[in-house]
């Protein structure tokens, strides 16, 4: 209702000939094209939790109000819980089957950033008809290493398999000279300056073939660009912590931002130490961050540098713990090795992870939560689940079942801070993650009560339950739970949007 005083603010302004712009600050009675109504908005960053109804025009956020408001078209968001929509940092699945899945998860935003991508403008050759959601890529180190040594046109991972490219190959086993090395920095200047969302290092994947040299280079850039390194450390025996301590020294003397993919499938045993490690650097004056998926298993390609060293002590595993993802055999030493020679471009399901350990750092609260979804292309072919399903596994079985982190914790994990870890690069992040006057509309509605992952191992094609609305852009593409295929708002997100 208005005050007196805004009423003769209003008369006084109208005898002077100026009418309007107080009334639609101060009312409702404009008419917006969406509103949401009625639902628990929920914004990790000012930490408002109350009934909110959100006004939308375009493609932003106009108006957050308990007032009543003109709408094109209301959702009715009663019982539900209203979020911003969740930013995955690390997936290897833009294709139009892995966003529609991951729609339905809640996802509005899904990145490659572990691995990358090179140039970003040829990232998502599979989404050339449009995508539903928002997607992006790092500049992928290894990438420019391959089509540096092997002269092949490679801009991602998707793009492998007709190239012939395998991580036992020339770019993944062989260290670089200088001269490469130096065209190797170039190329990652080259990357960044076309919208790179920092640097993708598969450092694990390429352990013997990375000199020192190398990989001081490539912090090197990291620091004068201060673009974040997205790095999949070392491996050593299981819980072995050189390889995390190699990357925190680098990025202490180079100033390079540095994010840890996947802590504690990288970590194991020593899920704790590596935490204990990653704050004390954060305190000591390192730009350094950290992800969790909520699956108890790895999932790579066969060929992975780490199966052709003593993979089973260092994950502390054998072969009947590895099935291939495509039909979910459990492999004995013969099929193994028979697998390795003839396919060696499939996806492998490896696990070695104890519940404990991820327990641990999904209740931890300065922990992204990620997926690391492979690709998904037909529904033909299995996948590890968590492309599919980890926001809503998060959000259900950790946080409502398990009360290991409350509500908002969880939210912000998914939405706010991966948003804060790119919004440096990137300033089109500082409208993401948010549910404020200005921010994207990015928006994720769901039901707290029933949100579950469905997903299993042995079929993932499950899609979750309780994610009722996913706004990209201002624009819907999950409509009363479901994924609205013809709806394709996403774009490509690099450093280079306003």
């Amino acid at each position: 209702m208005n005050s007196p005083r805004i009423l003769f603010a209003c008369f006084l302004l109208a005898a002077l000939g100026c009418t309007g712009p107080i009334i639609e600050q101060n009312t409702t009675s404009k008419q917006y094209d969406l509103v949401i109504s009625g639902g628990r908005v929920m914004d990790p960053e000012t930490g408002l939790d109350a009934i909110r109804n959100i006004a939308i025009n375009g493609e932003r956020i106009e108006l957050i109000t308990e007032d009543t408001v003109n709408a094109q078209r209301t959702i009715n968001a009663a019982g539900m819980v209203v979020a911003p929509g969740f930013i995955d940092l690390h997936n290897h699945s833009p294709t139009p089957l892995g966003h529609r899945y991951q729609a339905l998860d809640g996802v509005t935003t899904s990145l490659e950033l572990e691995a990358g991508a090179h140039p970003i403008s040829k990232f998502g050759s599979l989404l050339k008809n449009g995508s539903a959601l928002n997607y992006g890529a790092s500049t992928g180190h290894a990438t420019i290493r391959v089509q540096l040594m092997l002269g092949l046109e490679y801009p991602h991972m998707l793009d492998a398999p007709n190239s012939g490219v395998t991580f036992n190959g020339k770019a993944f086993t062989e260290k670089a000279s200088p001269e490469e090395i130096e065209q190797l920095r170039a190329g990652l200047h080259e990357g960044l300056d076309g919208g790179g969302l920092g640097i993708g290092l598969l450092l694990d994947y390429m352990s013997q073939a990375v000199s020192d040299d190398e990989l001081r280079m490539v912090f090197e850039v990291a620091g004068e660009r201060k673009a974040p390194v997205f790095v999949h450390i070392r491996r050593g025996l299981a819980g072995d912590i050189s390889g995390l301590l190699e990357v925190i020294e680098l990025a202490k003397q180079t100033g390079a931002p540095v994010h840890i993919c996947h802590l504690q499938h990288s970590a194991m045993k020593g899920t704790s130490e590596f935490l204990k490690h990653i704050r004390q650097a954060r305190a000591d004056g390192v730009d350094i961050t950290t992800e969790v998926l909520p699956f108890n298993a790895g999932s790579t390609t066969i060929s992975a540098a780490v199966f052709y060293r003593d993979w089973q002590a260092i994950f502390d595993i054998s072969y009947e713990d590895v099935e291939w993802a495509a039909t979910g055999m459990r492999f004995t030493k013969e099929t193994w090795h028979e697998y390795q020679e003839k396919h060696p471009e499939g996806s492998v399901i490896h696990h070695y992870v104890d519940e404990a350990w991820t327990h641990e750092v999904i209740a931890a609260d300065d922990v992204i939560i990620i997926t690391d979804g492979l690709p998904a292309i037909s529904e033909e072919i299995g996948v590890p689940p968590q492309g599919i399903g980890s926001f809503s596994r998060i959000l259900g079985r950790y946080t409502r079942d398990k009360q290991a982190l409350s509500l908002m914790s969880a939210l912000k994990k998914m939405t706010l801070m991966p948003a804060q870890r790119l919004e440096k690069i990137a300033p089109v992040f500082t409208r993401k993650g948010r549910l404020q006057v200005g921010a994207d509309a990015d928006i994720t509605v769901f039901d707290a009560k029933t949100i579950i992952d469905n997903t299993t191992y042995r079929k993932p094609y499950q899609a979750s339950t309780g994610v009722k609305y996913v706004l990209v852009n201002g624009e819907l593409i999950v409509e009363d739970g479901s994924f609205i295929p013809d709806s394709l708002p996403g774009r490509l997100i690099s450093s280079l949007n306003k």
